[in-house]
């Protein structure tokens, strides 16, 4: 496996001439316009850094949609791993790999090495709390020569290379990692500023507010065409939809739905996406412990209703766990088979929890409310923002809890996903589903190393999860990106990992 080095720049004289939806640099499509502006963008970001921009917790996402941070492998649009630090690799036995590393510099002007990338991957394995990429997973790593590193897993891992594009999984230099000291002082493990390698280099934070990032000059991948961004953390849909109206910021990401119709339609990016809202069932403790009740609900939802009225159209109706921006998932309908009959339920009292983070997941809840109230459920809603909302959930502590999981960010690879969200050992299992049914169909998807095999088992899985009614699929989201009329080359990333790469500008 091989890449070629390309850069933007080359590119510049054919611009003019193109129109539509191109690949970037990595594969994932982007908006295609005029000439290069040069200038700084002004971008408003959904949400503000909530761990000091540690590259290990939900805050990598962020550095990697910002163009800060890579790793050894990146996603393409088919969702297969694709080189980006990493030139080439080779599968030497069940448990090793070795990647070949291109020629890149680190921000602080140090070059890319085989000690400073197994450095940058111990430290993360050494996280606390590990990242969600190394769920279940020990790797080692160590440098085999000039220019090659041996990546070795406890248990063999046939999804390794989509693992290491994980955002936090990203490549920082030696000088990004603390020292205990330093760490007991209540500063972050590792600090992104100045030592990733990615085209824009974070170089001022102001709290969760604000960043500023200069553009990295010595990119492996070309100069990027803008010179900067100033960046704005705006939490309110409204509040950041206003800002892009008012010509405040240049790009806003993630519009809400409600605020759609007051942009200008040729201001608005649509985006299929790997992100599925879905209702999930406490499988062991109230109500829903029983599965003819867990039933009851599923045939109580209506997707079709959310994606219609909730979503305005910009949702697709949940038919599974993984939706139609998959292309190996696209047009299947999974029909579980073996369900329980529906109970009948009188005034079964339930709370049901959600975030205000993303803006429609409220108003989700309160559709779902009175679907299931005439069902026979009494409800009460409990909505908190998210980072105050996880610890109970993930507690069994509500009966039931509305959440948008886009199932390819930790990892890329979907037998993963499931591993985590699902299974016994699951460390993401909202449902709390332990069903020896889905961990030996999720074991089985993961012997699998054929790309293609490994995607049919994946959905034989999901059939099994969808069998428990853990989870019940409501709809499969499109994110709304909001952007100026000058600004071309926004990446339209279904796996929202990326979103400013070399060649956006205004």
């Amino acid at each position: 496996m091989h890449s070629v080095r390309r850069r933007w720049t080359a590119a510049l004289p054919l611009l003019p001439l193109l129109a539509g939806c191109f690949a970037a640099r990595d594969g994932s499509p982007y908006d295609a316009g005029a000439e290069a502006g040069g200038g700084r963008l002004r971008v408003a970001m959904a949400f503000p850094p909530a761990e000091r921009f540690s590259p290990y917790g939900a805050d990598a996402t962020l550095l990697s949609r910002l163009g800060v941070t890579e790793g050894l492998t990146r996603l393409d649009g088919n969702g297969g791993a694709v080189p980006a630090l990493a030139e080439s690799w080779t599968r030497e036995s069940g448990r090793g790999w070795v990647f070949t590393l291109r020629e890149a510099r680190f921000q602080d002007g140090t070059e890319v090495t085989p000690a400073a990338v197994a450095g940058a991957l111990t430290h993360a394995t050494r996280a606390d709390p590990p990242p969600a990429a190394l769920t279940g997973v020990a790797l080692t790593a160590e440098a085999v020569g000039e220019r090659r590193v041996r990546v070795t897993t406890a248990t063999a891992d046939s999804a390794l290379p989509l693992r290491l594009s994980s955002p936090s999984l990203a490549v920082l230099s030696p000088k990004a990692y603390r020292t205990k000291a330093d760490t007991r002082r209540g500063e972050a493990a590792a600090d992104p500023a100045g030592t990733a390698t990615g085209p824009f280099t974070l170089t001022r934070t102001t709290g969760t507010t604000r960043a500023t990032l200069h553009r990295f000059d010595d990119y492996w991948g070309g100069l990027a065409h803008a010179s900067g961004l100033d960046v704005r953390f705006i939490a309110d849909g409204t509040a950041r939809t206003n800002a892009l109206r008012g010509g405040e910021v240049d790009l806003a990401e993630a519009v809400p739905v409600s605020q759609a119709a007051t942009l200008d339609r040729a201001t608005l990016r649509e985006v299929p996406t790997a992100r599925t809202t879905a209702l999930f069932l406490n499988t062991r403790s109230g109500p829903f412990a029983d599965p003819a009740v867990r039933a009851t609900a599923r045939e109580a939802v209506d997707g079709s209703a959310l994606a219609e009225d909730v979503y305005e159209g910009h949702a697709d109706t949940g038919r599974g766990l993984f939706g139609p921006a998959l292309t190996w998932a696209a047009g299947e309908r999974p029909r579980p088979s073996g369900r329980p009959a529906a109970a009948r339920v009188r005034n079964a009292s339930i709370t049901l929890a959600t975030y205000d983070n993303r803006p429609e997941l409220p108003e989700v809840a309160q559709v779902l409310q009175q679907q299931l109230r005439r069902a026979g459920f009494g409800v009460r809603l409990e909505v908190r923002e998210y980072s105050r909302l996880e610890g109970d959930a993930l507690a069994g502590r509500f009966d039931a809890v509305v959440a948008a999981r886009n199932t390819m960010l930790d990892t890329g690879d979907p037998v993963s996903y499931l591993a985590d969200d699902f299974t016994c050992d699951g460390g993401y299992n909202l449902a709390r589903v332990c069903d020896k049914a889905v961990d030996r169909a999720v074991a089985e998807a993961g012997s699998r190393a054929d790309d293609a095999a490994r995607h049919r088992a994946a959905l034989a899985a999901q059939t099994a999860v969808l069998r428990t009614d853990g989870a019940v699929p409501l709809v499969h989201q499109r994110i709304l990106h909001g952007v100026g009329a000058s600004v071309r080359g926004v990446i339209l990333d279904p796996y929202e990992r990326t979103l400013v790469g070399t060649g956006t500008r205004r």
